[in-house]
């Protein structure tokens, strides 16, 4: 079995509809339930490499089958022959002319080729189909085999079968390509694999493009077909923690964050005068030894944070510096596990918002092992935080309306954003206006390798700088630097 040949392969994931010529009669009515597409889950198979043929008995034990959905279908003629009639009627014309009876012989085998390539219809195919995935749950940069089985389930022989498997548009095919073709006799069955690089989302494998050709190759049938999914979800393990800079807050829970308030805590504030019940732990027994005076010593209190970590997911967003490397919503979904993570670490009450066209992101302020878990895999799988830009247009200030309605009278912001555009300094100023403080964390996408580019960076440079002069805190986060670098960079800033 080999696949097919460079000038007819389809691209990667598309339909193999790219052959002119259809009939002129349009599609041909052929009712889905007769071409009936079974598939067999991802039970009971082992991820393996190139493409087989064999033959197979109708079924693996322990396989659960179910019937796919035919999404579209088309039947067609592929003008392969269209040169050979050509051909034909020009040598008969030319016969007739010179009077060349091997003219007219050879114009009359071309006959007998046209009508054996036009005896026949386009087969309909009749499949079971078992799709496998090595590791179901992988991480960030692993590679997963995906192992596919196409089964002739059929009474009729499928003598030019090609399968094209619709990947995941955010997923790359790193090793053997999505696609197969052989011949099929009933019951046997075709088997072959390709490996993705996994990214960070949950991904269902469940399409695939079947092309049957009749065994001349004059006519084929194409059908798109939506399979039961096979899914894969690439979580991020928890990351290694970047410390934050916080503002004070005064929030009621003890916590990490000190305040202005004398009370309990670790850091020295004052002394007052020794009152009736307080606890002796807190007299100054130094002082009562010179002289003899009870007085009492006070503690700068600490409090705990209410953080809002708040990703700027808008289509203008996906931004990246050339074509290569992550764009800068996958750079501030890592930036928002990392200071998730650092700040529940740290005693503090954490949530995530995002600005999104998709879909509602909100997860409240909390703490505890559940409340990260729960952010972690929103963080991976909630669709909104597609690695692919979304289609849909965001209204900023609807969108903050209803973010600052969420948004409690102690809790501070951190604003993941590229700030690749004025309305994410809008967002961050409105909320600076709010009394909601605002830390931003900015990775950059810009590069300064085209006028273009570097007309970009000096924009993206001048919003920073205005952020900073309306007393915003900007962590501005290089492509070439680690998180925890450009927040020691931004620190050293905000203390001079």
């Amino acid at each position: 079995m080999s696949d097919p040949e460079p000038s007819e392969r389809p691209a990667e994931g598309d339909r193999p509809d790219d052959h002119a010529g259809d009939r002129p009669d349009g599609t041909d009515d052929r009712g889905a339930s007769a071409r009936a597409v079974r598939d067999a889950g991802t039970a009971g198979r082992e991820s393996g490499g190139g493409a087989t043929g064999k033959e197979s008995g109708g079924g693996t034990d322990g396989d659960a089958t179910a019937a796919t959905t035919v999404d579209s279908e088309t039947c067609r003629r592929t003008n392969h022959w269209v040169g050979a009639a050509a051909v034909s009627f020009l040598t008969a014309g030319v016969g007739v002319l010179v009077r060349s009876r091997p003219l007219l012989l050879a114009s009359a085998l071309g006959v007998v080729y046209l009508a054996y390539a036009n005896v026949s219809s386009a087969p309909t195919p009749s499949l079971s189909v078992t799709r496998a995935l090595a590791d179901p749950s992988p991480e960030p940069g692993d590679r997963v085999d995906v192992r596919v089985t196409v089964e002739n389930t059929g009474s009729s022989t499928l003598p030019d079968l090609r399968v094209v498997e619709q990947v995941p548009d955010a997923l790359a095919v790193v090793d053997g390509p999505a696609r197969a073709s052989t011949a099929l006799r009933p019951g046997a069955a075709m088997t072959f694999s390709y490996t993705v690089l996994a990214r960070r989302g949950e991904y269902d494998f469940d399409g695939m493009t079947v092309l049957a050709r009749n065994a001349s190759g004059s006519e084929e049938l194409a059908v798109d077909l939506s399979t039961p999914a096979a899914t894969l979800t690439c979580v991020p393990p928890p990351d290694a923690t970047e410390t934050v800079p916080l503002r004070a807050l005064t929030t009621p829970y003890t916590g990490r964050v000190p305040t202005d308030t004398a009370g309990e805590g670790v850091e020295f504030a004052s002394l007052r005068e020794y009152q009736t019940g307080d606890p002796l732990s807190r007299l100054d027994w130094n002082r009562y030894a010179r002289d003899g005076t009870l007085t009492t010593m006070e503690f700068r209190e600490e409090r705990m944070a209410t953080v809002v970590v708040l990703l700027d997911l808008r289509v203008q967003a996906y931004v990246q510096a050339g074509s290569e490397g992550r764009h800068a919503v996958d750079r501030a979904i890592s930036a928002t596990h990392r200071i998730f993570n650092s700040l529940l670490d740290t005693g503090d009450r954490v949530g995530v918002a995002a600005l999104s066209p998709v879909a509602d992101v909100w997860v409240p302020p909390g703490a505890g092992p559940t409340h990260q878990a729960t952010a972690r895999h929103l963080l991976a799988t909630h669709p909104a935080l597609s690695p692919t830009p979304p289609t849909e247009r965001l209204y900023a200030r609807l969108a903050l309306r209803r973010l600052a309605a969420r948004l409690s009278d102690d809790a501070q912001v951190v604003f993941c954003s590229p700030m690749a555009d004025d309305a994410a300094s809008y967002v961050a100023r409105s909320l600076q206006a709010r009394d909601r403080p605002v830390t931003v964390v900015s990775p950059d996408p810009t590069s300064r390798e085209t006028v273009g580019g570097t007309l970009a960076a000096v924009r993206r440079s001048n919003r920073l700088h205005d952020l900073r002069r309306g007393g915003l805190r900007v962590v501005d986060w290089a492509d070439d630097e680690s998180l925890l670098e450009a927040i020691e960079r931004a620190g050293r800033r905000w203390s001079a």
